[in-house]
């Protein structure tokens, strides 16, 4: 063998998740062969309840941006925004072409307009069928079906053999928007020996098949028929699919339709100036003229479905929104089911509403919401379909992925050919073998404001520790020559105890800073640093004694 075939032999695909395994949300993947690099995706994931403050995270794409002449394009798979979110700020660190089909592009163009960025990116649109090439891959565009139009499964053809991502996928034989998944495709390229299989696992733990869109679509025509007065339907803006059910629904019933909230506007006005969504312009009216027509002639769709805590429909249920107040008759459908964490933000709203006369269906009473994932029998068929030499599973929490490889182990894989990975792992491809790389850095980026990857471990910890004990500052004021106190020492706190009614505790606080200051001077110590130190472990010592509780504790000392 000469050297050229010997390099060449010792090629691998490797296949590197930085988000998205072991995690829901924040999905990116990227592939590597020789010289070059495509990502699959590139989305976020939403705080968790112990992230204060923070609005969303991103993936750490450190180990793209030291190969930044490598990587060749990202490939979208759908527009949902654990997808596509993180593109605006990943793209003003690593602009490379992004690909993806017209409605994925028109929301990813939504973005980029917003971050002031659009001008400075390449934005290629394919349709299904389409294949996008580079020197060592093709990636083919594969029609499927999700809660969103133009959703793509991926075919990656490389030297070694060719990959299936699946991207986010249920099986809908009658969905409501275009064609269903592309069987045909999915077999020929089955029928051609798949060297890995990249599935998702949202749904791997429920047994059967995803019920049709179209099933929620009766339902809700059902529902919006016993209604007397205003429908007020939630649900996840991006759902497309959903939103044009809720329009269906309403026009049976000559129902005018007015969009609430900042997310759900500007997707049915992509979605309806693209024709992806259907309304007749004489239904379509704004939130100002809602008070215009009867009760019974009005929907609105809103967003807030998860309660989260700004969102239109909880502030419907606080009584806080600006030109929406619940009236005695209203029928509110929550459609969507809660994501883990979110439970009880949802109850809270539930409960505002129907305490405010409100009558209210969500997915525990009706079947006002179907998934747009993948269950068990809908998995087995893809499996049986592509026949992948070896399979990795994607999309999902650990338990998620591991009943995903038990799955296809069910089915008569090899359990050696079978790879659980989590962000950050990496697996190695040839035509013959496959087995895991090293490790690469990874990890979550979050965003803040304008702040990006400025909030990290120590300053989660203080605002945790800010919102269970609260702040307490002590000040005073120093004589540096004569180290005498010229004023306080003054304690003020914050989220730690009502002054009024602890007005004996801070007096005995200050009392333990007057005697730590004077076993200072006693003992010639001058380092204002050091005094600090001593003055915040004494008091600490003291609040926890007499409350139980660690607040922050501030030293300020002014010197004259």
């Amino acid at each position: 063998m000469n050297n050229k075939n010997k390099a060449k032999s010792k090629k691998k695909v490797k296949i590197i998740p930085l988000g998205g395994l072991g995690e829901i949300g924040k999905n990116i993947t990227a592939v590597e062969y020789d010289d070059e690099i495509i990502v699959i995706d590139c989305g976020v994931a939403f705080p968790d309840v112990e992230m204060y403050g923070v609005d969303l995270v991103i993936p750490d794409i450190t180990y793209l941006l030291n190969r930044k002449e490598m990587v060749k394009g990202i490939v979208l798979t759908h527009g949902h925004e654990d997808h596509i979110g993180a593109l605006p700020y990943i793209l003003k660190q690593l602009n490379v072409p992004v690909y993806g089909t017209r409605l994925t592009l028109a929301l990813v163009k939504s973005k980029l307009t917003e971050h002031n960025i659009l001008s400075d990116c390449t934005l290629n649109e394919v349709t299904a069928g389409e294949e996008v090439k580079t020197e060592h891959f093709s990636v083919e565009f594969i029609r499927t079906c999700h809660s969103i139009a133009d959703a793509c499964a991926l075919a990656i053809k490389t030297p070694e053999g060719v990959i299936f991502h699946t991207g986010d996928f249920k099986i809908d034989y009658t969905p409501t928007y275009g064609e269903g998944v592309n069987f045909e495709r999915f077999a020929k390229l089955g029928s051609q020996k798949v060297l890995l299989l990249m599935a998702e696992s949202t749904n791997v733990e429920r047994p059967g098949y995803t019920v049709s869109e179209k099933i929620i679509g009766e339902n809700l025509t059902r529902m919006f028929g016993e209604a007397k007065g205003r429908v007020i339907v939630a649900s996840f803006a991006s759902n497309l699919d959903r939103l044009q059910q809720i329009i269906n629904s309403s026009l049976h019933y000559g129902r005018k339709v007015a969009f609430s909230g900042r997310s759900m506007e500007k997707n049915s006005t992509i979605a309806i100036e693209l024709g992806y969504m259907h309304i007749p312009e004489d239904f379509l009216i704004s939130l100002d003229d809602i008070n215009k027509y009867p009760p019974e002639k009005i929907t609105i769709i809103t967003t807030g479905s998860q309660g989260e805590p700004m969102s239109a429909l909880s502030r419907i249920a606080s009584a806080t929104h600006r030109k929406i107040t619940i009236q005695e008759g209203d029928l509110v459908i929550v459609s969507a089911s809660p994501i883990p964490g979110n439970k009880k933000y949802i109850s809270k709203s539930i409960d505002e509403l129907f305490k405010k006369g409100a009558k209210v269906i969500y997915d525990d009473i009706e079947e006002v919401h179907v998934s747009g994932h993948a269950c068990q029998e809908d998995l087995k068929l893809i499996h049986n379909l592509i026949k992948p030499k070896f399979f990795m599973p994607v999309h999902g929490e650990y338990r998620h992925l591991k009943k995903h490889g038990m799955l296809a182990e069910s089915l008569g894989m090899d359990p050696n050919n079978i790879f659980i990975l989590e962000t950050g792992d990496s697996l190695e491809l040839t035509r013959r073998e496959a087995k895991r790389g090293p490790n690469v850095q990874t990890g979550a980026v979050m965003v803040d404001g304008l702040g990006i990857g400025d909030v990290g471990n120590v300053v989660l910890r203080d605002r945790k520790h800010l919102a269970q004990d609260g702040i307490l500052t002590v000040v005073l004021t120093i004589d540096t020559e004569s180290m005498n106190i010229l004023s306080g020492p003054d304690i003020v706190t914050r989220g730690f105890i009502y002054v009024k009614e602890s007005g004996n505790l801070l007096q005995e606080a200050t009392k333990v800073v007057r005697a730590e200051i004077d076993k200072c001077m006693e003992k010639k110590i001058t380092d204002l640093y050091v005094i600090k130190s001593n003055i915040r472990y004494s008091l600490g010592q003291f609040l926890y004694t007499r409350t139980k509780r660690n607040p922050i504790i501030l030293t300020v000392i002014m010197e004259i």
